[in-house]
């Protein structure tokens, strides 16, 4: 049985002043409530090693601090931590540092555990092409301490001339000794290690109809092909099929792509993933990969606009978190996850500005 959580007051919130109300359903004993709100284009977040959320803003060109030092589950206000800079994006906190991707490259700030503002310029790591169909970087760090980062196509589907393109590459933390991690990936916006496997979402090419090809959920492995431009998967687990609308090279070079492990409905767009390790969910949530999907724009019914589970064991995919559609009517665009120190489930959402709290309340 599903739940409609809706949220009061939300009428006048950033984006959907005088518009419809997003009527939020999750499961049974799930509450749905703003953490925080007044965005330009809220995308990825980070929690600090102090609790405290930061969260990019690449419109605003901003890095913002969201403290709840009251544990109340309301964001107690709004620092901007840094500014200018350029389309920001992916955030992480690692050896007393903030790294930030910008759409041109990563960048860091030296951090403080209760810090709210940078005390100096940004050290800049490395430099990433930038222009192109897709602009986010995102950058995690790994169990070995190296820094990978994901950087999208220029196209819809191409050969590309920057091996930076459609890959996720592995650097030093300094940003130095840069290769190749794993390529074939289109735009690989959600990184995520769980133990010792980085999980990948991925979005998949467009123009080849509703349903072609369906969205995916990755392991990543060094070394590893994952098709694109030549190939994607239309079943999980299985070989992927060449791309003969794009026509080159041959079928052969998707006997060494491996496919996707999960996957969700064509132009669905999967951006940011969480791993559940908090403690308040039910058992059943635990290990469980939360994935948001922003949302369709090459398809006539639209798809996406919710956030999913994906189980990594099956594969399985269940809605969790629904109604930013009502009909047809976009209400807003999920973008990211992360897990609050209190067990909460945090959620971007750069269609209305703002942030969701997900909490379980029991039932």
């Amino acid at each position: 049985m599903w739940k409609g959580m809706l949220v009061a007051g939300a009428l006048a919130l950033a984006g959907l002043a005088g518009a419809q109300t997003p009527d939020l359903r999750a499961p049974d004993g799930f509450k749905v409530t703003v953490f925080a709100d007044g965005f330009q284009q809220p995308r990825f977040m980070a929690v600090a090693p102090n609790g405290d959320l930061f969260v990019s803003d690449p419109a605003a060109g901003t890095i913002t601090v969201l403290p709840d030092r009251d544990k109340n589950g309301v964001a107690d206000g709004k620092t901007v931590f840094a500014s200018g800079l350029n389309r920001p994006h992916g955030l992480a906190f690692h050896n007393g540092f903030l790294y930030v991707a910008n759409t041109d490259g990563v960048v860091r700030f030296a951090y403080q555990p209760g810090q709210t503002k940078a005390s100096g310029a940004p050290q800049k790591l490395l430099s990433l092409p930038s222009g192109g169909g897709h602009w986010t970087r995102t950058v995690v760090f790994g169990p070995d301490g190296k820094m990978y980062v994901a950087t999208g196509s220029s196209c819809n589907v191409c050969e590309e001339g920057n091996s930076h393109r459609a890959a996720v590459w592995v650097y030093d933390a300094d940003g130095q000794n840069g290769q190749p991690y794993a390529t074939g990936l289109r735009n690989a916006v959600g990184l995520e290690w769980y133990g010792s496997t980085l999980y990948a979402t991925n979005n998949g090419r467009d123009l080849l109809g509703d349903d072609l090809p369906p969205e995916g959920f990755y392991r990543l492995k060094a070394g590893g092909f994952y098709g694109w431009p030549y190939c994607y998967t239309t079943q999980a687990g299985q070989p992927q099929v060449w791309d003969k609308d794009f026509g080159k090279k041959s079928p052969a070079v998707c006997q060494d792509a491996t496919p996707a492990f999960a996957l969700t409905t064509a132009h669905a767009a999967p951006l940011g993933l969480a791993f559940y390790d908090g403690k308040t969910f039910p058992t059943r949530y635990r290990g469980q990969m939360f994935v948001a999907l922003h949302g369709s724009w090459n398809r006539s019914a639209k798809s996406g606009y919710k956030v999913v589970t994906v189980d990594p064991e099956t594969g399985k995919v269940t809605d969790f978190l629904t109604g930013f559609l009502s009909g047809q009517r976009t209400l807003g665009r999920p973008v990211d996850l992360v897990v609050a120190p209190d067990g909460a489930l945090l959620l971007t959402d750069d269609g209305a500005g703002r942030i969701w709290r997900i909490q379980y309340v029991g039932k």
